[in-house]
């Protein structure tokens, strides 16, 4: 099958909540065919009422999608966008026989998913993308987009590249601002530096960015020196000093996803990012003693 940039194609969403909705309702916007897989009573409402966005960037509007808590035929590619922590039990609505050639394209946090999913799908249609937003599911359906930027990285070293790239321009022509990297492991590890220190220590200490980097900076340099050894280690890029200036750059009242959830009181990616830090350091023979300690701490509080 020859695959064009103008072409529509059919993707599904699975998990369209804060990032998943936000693409779906993009891609449906700029006339692709979306099939959101979910629980029935969200499937219903997004049948009843499509995906309302809420965006600076983009702007308001409703977007109409199909819905269903099963994939139930071939598709271009389905976006993976629900958490680690549900992981396992969202693959049960993505059956590998309706999928077919499609790509899987998984959008969460940490570096181990991508073999947990070639694990149970073509290894050479698993495409693991990272995507920076910040985006939030405020009821069933509908999307607040907070953020001035929607970027995302497209991978997948077995995937072929005429493949990603009909992907990456179609996501392009709907807003999102896609680049297809050469380097999977690169890709992942280089949001594993930044997330893993800030996701960590906001959470750990119950406070936002702004008071982590004023507050507990040497533990937060010192996190950031550890994060950098071990992607060095697993072959992806290693600056401290450019991720603590990425830091001192962001609004100061900026909160974690995990420390989110742990204010809601919902399942933490704490062994997607921390447990995935500690496996990986193991593996390399890199020392990471505050790492551990923090890891250490959280999971003692109960998480």
């Amino acid at each position: 099958m020859a695959y064009d940039a103008h072409d529509e194609l059919t993707v599904a969403v699975l998990g369209p909540g804060g990032t998943g909705g936000l693409l779906a309702a993009l891609l449906s916007r700029a006339g692709h065919r979306v099939i959101c897989l979910a629980g029935e009573k969200t499937a219903q409402t997004l049948r009843t009422d499509g995906i309302r966005v809420h965006s600076g960037q983009f702007g308001d509007f409703t977007a109409r999608v199909e819905a269903d808590t099963t994939l139930r035929e071939p598709v271009d590619a389905c976006l993976v966008a629900v958490k680690h922590t549900s992981l396992d039990a969202a693959l049960d609505r993505l059956p590998p026989e309706p999928l077919g050639d499609g790509l899987v394209v998984p959008l969460l946090n940490g570096v181990e998913h991508p073999a947990t999913l070639r694990a149970c799908y073509r290894p050479d249609r698993v495409a693991p993308a990272v995507i920076r937003v910040e985006s939030t599911r405020v009821a069933p359906g509908v999307i607040e987009h907070g953020s001035p930027f929607t970027e995302v990285d497209l991978t997948g070293d077995e995937v072929p590249k005429e493949r990603l790239d009909a992907l990456a321009q179609a996501l392009t022509a709907a807003g999102p601002t896609t680049r297809v990297l050469a380097d999977e492991s690169a890709a992942l590890w280089a949001k594993m530096s930044f997330l893993a220190p800030f996701a960590l220590l906001t959470t750990r200490h119950g406070l936002p960015l702004g008071e982590v980097r004023t507050h507990h900076r040497e533990e937060l340099t010192a996190l950031v020196e550890e994060t950098a050894a071990v992607s060095a280690a697993c072959g992806g890029p290693a600056d401290p000093a450019q991720a603590l200036a990425r830091y001192d750059a962001f609004p100061p009242q900026m909160k974690s996803s995990m420390q989110r959830d742990a204010e809601a009181g919902r399942p933490l990616e704490l062994d997607a990012i921390g447990g995935a830090l500690l496996r990986a350091a193991e593996r390399h023979g890199v020392d990471v003693p505050v790492t551990e300690r923090v890891v250490r701490e959280l999971r003692g509080a109960g998480h």
